[in-house]
């Protein structure tokens, strides 16, 4: 039988309310960021997911965010952490290059493209191999979720080419050490403004 895991991305953080770049430096959920994650734990018990396992970034935003989610027991994994942005962190978004980013922040002291996505991909399978339980979540970052999907996408019919918003949860099928995309959860938060 599949396992199911749950990746998500943290709420909104004043960073991403600054439009500041935000890896591995830390910003505090905002209040908006509090209630999209209240919406996305509404999601999970609406639907009736009883989640066995829970891991997070060990960035705050992503505890924090998983707090408000599920008061399950997780634990924090490096492994799930953002891209590093170098001494690009904390500046204005607009320093960054278009999409795709390849190893554009290399220069800057940053994590190369495909090592940021193996560490995520990596983390995520081992997390997912070491535990019993059939229904798993992960909170971690925008990029974290986006690289994953990109390692994934041969085995998927269900993509998201829109940027990850936060609380965005991302449905995999876990089985023979191969995850398949099976939804896109995008909350609607129109009314948080």
């Amino acid at each position: 039988m599949a396992k199911i895991l749950y990746l998500m991305r943290h709420g909104e953080t004043l960073f991403n309310q600054q439009k500041k770049i935000q890896g591995w430096s830390d910003s505090p959920l905002t209040e908006k960021g509090r209630k999209q994650a209240e919406i996305a734990g509404n999601y999970f018990r609406e639907n009736h997911i009883q989640l066995e396992h829970a891991f997070s970034s060990t960035s705050e935003r992503a505890c924090d965010t998983l707090e408000l989610v599920t008061d399950l027991e997780y634990r924090r994994v490096k492994g799930l952490k953002e891209w590093n942005f170098g001494t690009m962190e904390a500046e204005h978004e607009y320093l960054n290059p278009p999409l795709p980013y390849g190893d554009f922040f290399v220069s800057y002291g940053g994590e190369e493209e495909q090592a940021f996505k193996k560490r995520v991909s990596d983390t995520l399978l081992q997390l997912m191999q070491s535990v019993s339980g059939s229904t798993v979540l992960a909170v971690s970052h925008g990029a974290s979720c986006r690289q994953f999907m990109r390692n994934w996408s041969h085995t998927s019919d269900v993509d998201q080419k829109e940027r990850i918003g936060n609380c965005c949860i991302l449905k995999f099928a876990f089985d023979h050490n191969t995850f398949k995309l099976l939804d896109v959860i995008n909350h609607d938060f129109s009314n948080l403004e």
